[in-house]
């Protein structure tokens, strides 16, 4: 890409959110249920599926940066 290191990591690092944004709506979109009211009422399987969600973008982050 460029000769500077950190507009590489911040290039890839906001295309590689984009895509994760991206596929986390098409999936809210194909979900039937609303996943922040599942939350709040203690449903321990939306918990864990939304702590998946910023695991993955903390991934993403941290290998654009690697």
């Amino acid at each position: 890409m460029t000769d500077v290191p950190v507009l590489n990591a911040l290039i890839f690092a906001a295309v590689g959110i984009g895509v994760f944004a991206a596929a986390f709506a098409v999936f809210l979109k194909s979900a039937p249920i609303d996943w922040w009211r599942e939350i709040k009422e203690r449903n321990v399987a939306a918990a864990i599926f939304a702590g998946a969600v910023a695991l993955g973008l903390c991934w993403i982050i941290a290998a654009t940066m690697h």
